[in-house]
């Protein structure tokens, strides 16, 4: 898989394709809510800067993704617990039985960048690189929502992941 962003981008033009492009463009539009650029280009006082870089992946039906993460490894660990399930296979199947045997139809959805929807409770920036197009790159930028990898905040202070 590339690394950085630099690197899919030069795939794309040695192969004379846009594979990694369209996906960074898709991954950066969706997002943009996360992230304020200060009018002063000035860092507020109390925040922390931390990397963010962006993943690629090539998936099952061949299409390219790139999802930009947060360095959270960077910010202090959080005073609650951060502990987050994961259903098993089995679960799922059993559920799938269960259904098929009385007749039931199954729905399912996803929702699309659904951690976004809330804002982060560290305070940190980064700095912008090339995903960022050429008019953002090297500016600072605040990270007001909960990127892949930062605590959301919780009305009441607890967190929940």
């Amino acid at each position: 898989m590339p690394h950085p962003v630099e690197a899919a981008l030069a795939i794309d033009r040695r192969t004379d394709t846009d594979f990694w492009r369209l996906a960074l463009e898709k991954e950066m539009k969706n997002v943009m809510p996360a992230f304020d650029f200060p009018e002063d280009g000035k860092v507020p006082i109390g925040y922390k800067h931390i990397d963010c870089h962006m993943m690629f992946d090539v998936k099952m039906d061949l299409t390219r993704k790139a999802q930009f993460v947060a360095g959270g490894h960077q910010t202090d660990p959080p005073k609650e617990s951060t502990y987050s399930s994961v259903v098993w296979r089995d679960s799922v199947r059993i559920a799938f039985l269960i259904a098929a045997l009385n007749n039931l139809d199954i729905l399912s959805a996803d929702v699309q960048n659904a951690y976004l929807n809330a804002l982060t409770k560290e305070k940190v920036y980064t700095t912008a690189g090339l995903e960022f197009g050429d008019v953002n790159k090297g500016r600072f930028v605040l990270i007001v929502r909960a990127l892949y990898s930062l605590s959301p905040a919780v009305p009441g202070g607890g967190t929940t992941w």
